[in-house]
C-alpha cells in the first residue's frame, strides 16, 4: 500500500492554523507526525505532554562548547507546532522534528562568519597597500535580507486587496471555521505559484533545510509508516514533494556539512518575546489577541470587548456595559463597510478607540500592553534538564519567594531582615553574572542604608547567560565569586578593583572579597596618583557603611582606608597646584567627595588630618580659586575657621587689585550649592555686592556666565531671599555699616503718573 504523505502548511503561532491542523490530524489519523523544528530537541518533545508545562515556552538549542551560539524556538499555546506535539503524544503517535539540525546550522554559520572575517581582513590589508580589494570582483556570499514586499503572505495579501499580510492571513485562515482539508490544498497551490520563477532562495539555509526535511520524510516512509503528517511553514509545502525531488541531489546537497555538539532544553518564554517588536523574525503583532482567538470558539468580539472594559475599569477609566454593546456593534459595522465578513483586529481597535477611549492614545496603550501583548510568562516542570546553575537559581527563587515575572515590578528590601538580605545577595550575585533580573533604583523611603529598592523583570534570554556562567561554578554563589576573581585578575586599576570589592561585599562573597582586598591593597600600595586615591576612597567608605548593615567583617578594608587617607593628605598640596579651569573643576568635585567619604567614616583622627590639609591649601596662593573656595567652605561648615576670617579672606580675594576672574572662581567654590550663608551673614553678602558693583563693565560681561552658574545652584527660595535682602539694602559694606539707598522716594513717586501715561501709550502690535 503506498504511503500517504499529507503536508499541512501552517503559519507559525497562528491559532486558526492550529485549529485547522488539529481537525486535519483527527481526520487523517497519521501513524507518524513530523514537525518543522530542530532534531536536536527530539528528546524534549515528551515534556510538551506534561500538565506542568505551561506555554509560552521555548526550545533552547546551544553549542556545548560555546553556549552563546544558541537558537530559541518559541511556542505559545496556540502555536500549531505545539498543538501537533500535544496531539501526537496524547494519541501515542511517534513525533519528531524534521528541520536542519542546529548541530549543522551552528557549524555552518560559524564557518561563514570565519570566511567573511578573513575576506574583510584581506580587504583592509589590500586597501592599505593600495591594491585591488580581495573581494571586490567576487559575488557576495551572503544573501541580502528578504524585503517586506517579498514576504509570500504579503504578496498574497496585496493580490487580495489587503495592505497587510498578517491582516489577510487572519481574515482567510485565523477566522476560518471550515473543517475540511481544502484549506491546506489552497495554501499549497498559492505558495507553489509564488515560488514559480524564483531564482534565489529566501535565505542561505533554505536549500539545506528543505533537503533535510525531504530526507526526514523519506526516512519515515522507509520505516514503514503508511500515513505521515508533516506540519511545516506554508512556504516550504511545495518543496517537500519527495517524488518531485531526487534523493541523490538532496544527499549531495547535505554531504560534508560541518558539525558541532549541541544540547537542548526548555526555557520559560513571554508573549512580549513572540512579537515582531522584540526582533523575533517569525513574530506576530498581537499574541494576546491570538490567544483569545484560540480560547474562544464563539462570541469572540463580545468577550474581547468585555475584557477591554474590565481592564480599563481597573485603571479607573469609566467603561460600562453600554460601552461594550456599542463597541461590538461598531466593530461589526466597520467590517461591513470595509467589505469583510467578520470584524478583524483593525476594526476592533478602531471601535475600541472611538467608544472606550474617546480617541485618546493613553487607554489604547494600556490595552495594547496588557491585552494585545500580555504579560504571560511560561512555566516548566521541575525535572526539565538544566545545568546545575539553573537548578540552584530555581531553588533560591522558591526559598526566597522571588517568582520571576515578565512585567516589571518594584521590590523594597529591609536589609535588617534575613530573608530580604539574602534576596539582596542573590540579585547582586546575578548582576555580577550579567543577569540583570533586578536593577537597583532610588526608593521613596529615604536613603537609609538598611533599605534597598529594586526593579525586577525576568527576561528569557537570561537562560543563555546562566548556561554560559555554568563553567564558573555549580551554584550562583560559586559562579559569582569565580566571575569576580576573573575580573580582578584582569585589572590593576585601583578604582576598578575597589568597585569590584564593593560588588563582592554587596553580594556577600566572603572568599572572593578577601582575594579582592589583597588586589586592592597591592594596587593602593603602588598608586602614586593622589586623584586616583581620592576617587577610590568614596567607594571604600560607602562599602564600610554597607558593611555595618550587612553584618560583614570589614577589618581589612578599614586597614586599606587607614593607609589611603594619610597619602591623600600628604600629596594633595602638590596635586592642586597650577590647575587649569577644567582640571580645577574636576579636583573640586574630588575634594567634595573625599570630604563626604571621610565624614562618613566617623573617624576623628582622619577628619582632623583632612581638615588640616584643607587649611594648608587655603593659605596657598598658587592653588586655583575654585579649589580654595571649596576648601574654605568645608572648613567653615566644620567649625574649623571663623566667619570673620572667611570675611577677611573673601575681602582680600575680591579686592580691586586682584584678578576678578580668580575672585569669581573662589566665590563659586565657596558658595556652590547653597546660598543660606549669604542670607544669614549680611557682611558676606555686602562684600559680594560691593565687589560686583566695582567690576568693570567689560570684565563683568565675561564673568557673568560664571556668576550665573554659581547662583543657579541655589534653590529658588534662597535666590529670592537674597534678592529681597539686596533690594531692602540689608547687606553691610566692607566697613560693617548697613548700605542705605540714595533714592529719593518722594521724587520718584511724582514721576509715576507720567511713566504710566508713556508706557500705556506704547503699542504692543507687531510692526
Amino acid at each position: 500500500m503506498p504511503t500517504q504523505i499529507t503536508i499541512l502548511g501552517i503559519r507559525h503561532h497562528g491559532p486558526g492554523s492550529a485549529r485547522s491542523m488539529l481537525r486535519a490530524l483527527e481526520q487523517l489519523k497519521p501513524q507518524c507526525v513530523l514537525i518543522e523544528g530542530p532534531p536536536d530537541g527530539d528528546d524534549m518533545i515528551l515534556y510538551a505532554g506534561r500538565a506542568e508545562m505551561r506555554p509560552p515556552v521555548a526550545l533552547l538549542v546551544h553549542a556545548v562548547d560555546s553556549p552563546t551560539d544558541a537558537v530559541y524556538y518559541p511556542f505559545a499555546e496556540f502555536s500549531p507546532e505545539w498543538q501537533a506535539m500535544k496531539w501526537a503524544l496524547a494519541a501515542g503517535v511517534p513525533v519528531r522534528f524534521m528541520d536542519l539540525p542546529q548541530w549543522h546550522r551552528i557549524a555552518v554559520q560559524t564557518e561563514r562568519l570565519k570566511v567573511l572575517k578573513e575576506k574583510l581582513a584581506a580587504t583592509v590589508s589590500a586597501e592599505k597597500e593600495g591594491e585591488p580589494s580581495a573581494i571586490s570582483d567576487e559575488e557576495p556570499q551572503a544573501l541580502p535580507p528578504v524585503p517586506i514586499e517579498d514576504d509570500p503572505v504579503s504578496q498574497l495579501a496585496k493580490a487580495a486587496g489587503f495592505d497587510d499580510g498578517e491582516r489577510w492571513w487572519e481574515h482567510v485562515i485565523e477566522h476560518n471555521r471550515d473543517g475540511s482539508l481544502g484549506i491546506f490544498d489552497a495554501i499549497k497551490d498559492a505558495m507553489a505559484e509564488l515560488r514559480v520563477g524564483r531564482a534565489t532562495p529566501r535565505d542561505e539555509d533554505e536549500p539545506l533545510r528543505e533537503a533535510w526535511m525531504r530526507r526526514t520524510i523519506r526516512e519515515a516512509k522507509k520505516e514503514g509508516f503508511e500515513r505521515i503528517a508533516v506540519v511545516c511553514g506554508a512556504w516550504h509545502v511545495p518543496a517537500l514533494d519527495v517524488e518531485a525531488n531526487a534523493k541523490k541531489q538532496d544527499e549531495q546537497t547535505l554531504a560534508g556539512l560541518p558539525k558541532v555538539k549541541t544540547a537542548a532544553t526548555w526555557v520559560p518564554w513571554t508573549h512580549d518575546r513572540l512579537t515582531f517588536a522584540s526582533g523575533y523574525g517569525a513574530g506576530i503583532h498581537s499574541p494576546g489577541w491570538y490567544e483569545h482567538l484560540w480560547l474562544r470558539d464563539h462570541d469572540v468580539i463580545e468577550a474581547w470587548m468585555t475584557r477591554a472594559a474590565g481592564l480599563l475599569r481597573s485603571h479607573d477609566i469609566d467603561c460600562s456595559s453600554a460601552h461594550v454593546i456599542e463597541a461590538v456593534r461598531l466593530s461589526g459595522t466597520l467590517a461591513t463597510l470595509r467589505g469583510r465578513p467578520l470584524a478583524d483586529l483593525s476594526d476592533i481597535a478602531d471601535a475600541t478607540r472611538s467608544v472606550f477611549c474617546f480617541d485618546s492614545d493613553l487607554p489604547m496603550r494600556v490595552i495594547a500592553r496588557e491585552l494585545l501583548v500580555g504579560d504571560r510568562l511560561g512555566e516548566l516542570p521541575d525535572d526539565v534538564p538544566m545545568v546545575p546553575l539553573q537548578q540552584d537559581l530555581q531553588r533560591l527563587q522558591k526559598r526566597l519567594r522571588l517568582k520571576p515575572e515578565a512585567m516589571e515590578r518594584e521590590l523594597e528590601l529591609d536589609l535588617r531582615n534575613e530573608n530580604d538580605r539574602e534576596r539582596s545577595h542573590l540579585l547582586h550575585r546575578l548582576r555580577l553574572l550579567a543577569i540583570d533580573w533586578g536593577t537597583p533604583h532610588a526608593h521613596a523611603g529615604g536613603k537609609g542604608t538598611f533599605r534597598e529598592a529594586w526593579k525586577l523583570r525576568w527576561e528569557p534570554g537570561f537562560a543563555i547567560r546562566l548556561i554560559e556562567a555554568g563553567v564558573l561554578g555549580t551554584t550562583i554563589e560559586q559562579a559569582a565569586a569565580g566571575k569576580l576573581r576573573q575580573l580582578a585578575a584582569a585589572s590593576t586599576d585601583l578604582r576598578v578593583l575597589a568597585g569590584y570589592l564593593q560588588d563582592a561585599m554587596l553580594a556577600e562573597l566572603g572568599d572572593a572579597a578577601a582575594d579582592l582586598i589583597r588586589h586592592v591593597e597591592n594596587a593602593a600600595a603602588v598608586a602614586a596618583d593622589v586623584t586616583l586615591l581620592m576617587e577610590t576612597l568614596p567607594q571604600l567608605a560607602n562599602l564600610l557603611r554597607y558593611g555595618n548593615v550587612r553584618q560583614t567583617d570589614l577589618t581589612l578594608v578599614r586597614e586599606i582606608v587607614d593607609g589611603i587617607i594619610p597619602r591623600i593628605t600628604a600629596g594633595l598640596g602638590g596635586a592642586v597646584g597650577s590647575l587649569s579651569d577644567e582640571a580645577a573643576a574636576e579636583m573640586e568635585q574630588r575634594v567634595r567627595e573625599t570630604h563626604a567619604a571621610i565624614e562618613l567614616l566617623e573617624n576623628a583622627e582622619h577628619l582632623a588630618e583632612w581638615l588640616d590639609c584643607l587649611r594648608r591649601i587655603l593659605d596657598c596662593e598658587s592653588v586655583h580659586g575654585l579649589v580654595r573656595g571649596r576648601g574654605a567652605r568645608l572648613l567653615l561648615d566644620a567649625g574649623k575657621i571663623e566667619p570673620a576670617d572667611i570675611a577677611r579672606r573673601l575681602s582680600l580675594t575680591l579686592s580691586r587689585g586682584n584678578d576678578p576672574a580668580q575672585g569669581a572662581r573662589w566665590l563659586e567654590g565657596f558658595l556652590s550649592g547653597s546660598g543660606l550663608l549669604l542670607i544669614h551673614d549680611e557682611k558676606l553678602l555686602g562684600l559680594i555686592d560691593e565687589w560686583v558693583d566695582q567690576i568693570d563693565a567689560a570684565i563683568f560681561q565675561e564673568l557673568l556666565p560664571l556668576l550665573r552658574r554659581t547662583f543657579t545652584t541655589f534653590p529658588a527660595g534662597e535666590r529670592r531671599q537674597i534678592g529681597q535682602l539686596l533690594a531692602q539694602g540689608r547687606s553691610m559694606n566692607a566697613s560693617g555699616a548697613k548700605e542705605r539707598s540714595d533714592i529719593d522716594t518722594a521724587r520718584a513717586e511724582r514721576a509715576l503718573p507720567l511713566l504710566k501715561l508713556i508706557l500705556g501709550g506704547i503699542s504692543h502690535e507687531p510692526a
